[in-house]
């Protein structure tokens, strides 16, 4: 079984305009909405790849009604921990004339304080005791200390489940004690968390390589994600892969989060890591060909997954 967690979860908006103009009313020709933030974006992509898989965070208010309401709907098993306040909303207004070009605005969501972090970290251990595999995602909520990850990764790794992190900036600083199994940075996660430029394909080699070099985990991997370009891969010291699928879609929001849902998934299954690897770039390019974060389709997800390629950077 796979745990997600979504300590900041949101409801995800998604207008389609024909083209943006600042100060202009817009009434937008498509509109989607759907369960989001990182850790749910993973798990709904996760369930819709065939695992079994629950989500956990931390909700409030009748926007976390809906969220719960939705995730049903798509039938991803799921127990919170209930907040005062309202969870959050973000949008995504996606420019057809500028190519798609994206204009997101994403709110903080409610301050949520440390008893109810503690109520977090009192389910995970309830639930992630049957788990092989633990996602913690996203942003931190108002109200909790930087470490906050740091336990949750060190709960579930109480329980033998593996972890796999995709953070930034100090919640990752903090994480990285407890010792995951993987790492997942996009490529301006990891310059901000190094201090240094991840622009070029030798940068986003060199930033995994680092990356990895902090993990005391005995057999880690740091991925530096590059969006269409791909991923770079550090198993090893020796040993970086370049993972690359020649596909675009026109919704690229919430691809990251599927990529890590097909990894995990095929890792839970113990496929391996180079089947690993394509499945989580099938699952990121399936993810982008439909509007709404964190939609897919399998099928199409293990077609896209078999033409990757995986290959070792000189």
């Amino acid at each position: 079984m796979i745990v997600c967690v979504a300590a900041n979860p949101s409801i995800d908006k998604l207008f389609e305009v024909e083209r943006l103009h600042i100060g202009a009313i817009h009434r937008p020709r498509s509109f989607t909405q759907v369960p989001g933030g990182k850790g749910l974006n993973c798990a709904r992509a996760a369930a819709a790849l065939g695992a079994d898989v629950t989500a956990t965070g931390i909700l409030a208010g009748h926007t976390g009604h809906w969220i719960e309401e939705a995730l049903a709907a798509e039938s991803v098993e799921r127990r919170f921990v209930w907040a005062e306040g309202e969870s959050r909303a973000c949008l995504s207004v996606a420019s057809a004339t500028e190519g798609g070009m994206l204009t997101e605005f994403y709110e903080r969501g409610p301050d949520i304080g440390p008893g109810v972090w503690g109520q977090l970290e009192e389910l995970l251990g309830d639930i992630v005791s049957d788990a092989s595999w633990t996602t913690i995602s996203g942003s931190l909520p108002l109200g909790v200390a930087a470490d906050g990850y740091l336990r949750l990764a060190e709960i579930a790794g109480e329980h033998g489940a593996r972890v796999a992190i995709d953070a930034e900036h100090d919640a990752l600083t903090h994480a990285l004690k407890a010792q995951p199994a993987i790492v997942k940075v996009n490529a301006d996660e990891a310059a901000a968390f190094l201090g240094s430029p991840v622009a070029t394909e030798a940068e986003a080699a060199a930033a995994a390589r680092e990356i990895r070099a902090r993990m005391t985990f005995p057999d880690a991997t740091a991925i530096v994600t590059r969006g269409v370009e791909g991923a770079l891969v550090c198993r090893s010291a020796d040993e970086v892969l370049r993972a690359r699928l020649y596909e675009r879609g026109p919704y690229p929001v919430g691809s990251g989060d599927a990529f890590l849902a097909g990894l995990v998934t095929a890792l839970d299954r113990d496929e391996g890591w180079e089947a690993a690897l394509r499945l989580a770039l099938g699952a990121a390019a399936a993810n982008a060909e439909r509007p709404g974060a964190g939609r897919l389709d399998a099928i199409r997800a293990i077609e896209l997954a078999r033409r990757a390629v995986i290959e070792q950077v000189d």
